[in-house]
Formats: structure tokens, sequence, C-alpha cells
């Protein structure tokens, strides 16, 4: 008998969000990532970890989809990203969580950038992302 019911989503990627993508680029190569040579003048950077994707975003890539987001004060500079099997299982896990109680930081949108992309808090109020390409 097979289900189906989709897999969960895959947690594979960590952003951080970033005042000098130079020096943070220049940190984390010291700390053996493998960052892309002239990574550090984009607005978005990635390396990989095993199987995990290191996503490196300035504060105002972060701001053209979040607007009311500010430099952190006792809180965090990092996100986990879920991906998704589909555009709808984006939409269905937001619907989940909001209809678990969960709070809302962003709804299912159609990012610049090629994915469906939603945003909930967890419990302690960091933002859980869960994505998946559009194409």
């Amino acid at each position: 008998m097979t289900s189906d019911k989709p897999a969960p989503p895959t947690l594979n990627a960590l952003s951080i969000v970033t005042a000098d993508m130079s020096a943070a680029l220049a940190f984390y190569r010291l700390c053996g990532l493998d960052i892309a040579a002239g990574a550090e003048q984009e607005p978005h950077a990635e390396a990989t970890a095993g199987s995990v994707r290191i996503l490196f975003d300035t504060r105002e890539v972060v701001e053209s989809f979040t607007p009311q987001w500010s430099e952190p004060s006792g809180g965090h500079r990092m996100a986990l990203a879920f991906e998704c099997a589909s555009p709808d299982q984006v939409d269905s896990q937001y619907a989940r969580l909001i209809e678990a109680g969960h709070v809302s930081q962003r709804e299912p949108f159609d990012a610049f950038w090629g994915q469906r992309y939603a945003v909930v808090l967890d419990p302690d109020g960091n933002p859980v992302d869960f994505y998946c390409p559009l194409a």
C-alpha cells in the first residue's frame, strides 16, 4: 500500500542577514565555505555545507520582501528554511501552521528570485521559511 501524502518539507537552508556582505563572506570563507569569487559584489550569495545551503542576503534584499524588518536587538540574525515539493505544499504547510495558532510573518507569495515563499514565526519568534522553485 502506498500513500498519496507528499513527503514532509526538507530543512536544507540557513539564511544569514548581513550588514556587510564582503566581511560576512570573508569570515565564512575562513570557516571553510566555498563561496564564488566576486559574490561579495552581489546582494545575495550562497554556499553549501554538506547538504545544507547557507544563504547570505544584504539588509536591502530582506527589506524587499519584509518591509517591516529592522536591525535585530536581542533577536536573531538567521532563519531556518524548509524546501517544499511544490507551490501548493508551501501554501498548505503555511495554512497548517497558521491554523495551529502560529504567527504569520509573510503570507505565501511568488518571489522575484523564482520561488514560492512564506514565513511563519516559531514559538520563540524566529522566522521559519517555506519555499519551492516556481519553475
